[in-house]
């Protein structure tokens, strides 16, 4: 619970700086940037620093260094399901505690479509549930299937197939 303190917290404050454009606009290519910078802004964080907790992973010898760009690239990209409109700092508030404290309820309460701003709870919980999905379907879409294969499977227990990007990219985003 202190951890998600600590993330509500670090994402009401989420800024970029310009330090922080200029990693990501070197490890993207312009489809994938536009799509990066499509999320909400406590997103963008959230990924750049998962991005870099799993450079730091392999750089500690504690994992073995997979094709680093390509982790890199996973990591940012990997909650590209959520852009800003969908699913903001309360939204995702409102789905992790329904997902904690009425797992029953999450998929019942879904709503695919957002038609007004009654929509808004349902459809939050839908892409909260949905954005990897939703997130491969559009890296698919630019060109970008090897990464789409990741982000798709980056919220699904471990099977003994899993690649060694997504094991860290899973690692790196339970820390952040």
């Amino acid at each position: 619970m202190i951890q998600r303190i600590r993330q509500f917290c670090r994402a009401m404050t989420a800024q970029l700086t310009p330090a922080d454009r200029m990693y990501v606009d070197e490890r993207l290519e312009p489809a994938a940037r536009e799509l990066y910078y499509a999320m909400h802004p406590a997103d963008q964080v959230h990924a750049l620093n998962v991005a870099r907790t799993a450079v730091r992973l392999t750089e500690n010898g504690s994992w073995s260094a997979p094709d680093q760009a390509f982790l890199i690239r996973c990591a940012l990209l990997h909650d590209v399901g959520r852009q800003k409109g969908d699913m903001d700092v309360w939204g995702k508030v409102f789905a992790v505690l329904v997902h904690h404290f009425l797992p029953d309820k999450l998929n019942h309460w879904q709503k695919e479509v957002r038609r007004s701003w009654w929509d808004y709870p349902g459809y939050a919980l839908y892409v909260y549930v949905h954005h990897p999905a939703i997130g491969a379907a559009r890296l698919e879409a630019i060109g970008c299937p090897r990464e789409a294969a990741v982000v798709r499977r980056h919220h699904e227990r471990q099977t003994a197939e899993d690649s060694p990007v997504l094991i860290l990219l899973r690692a790196a985003d339970e820390q952040n």
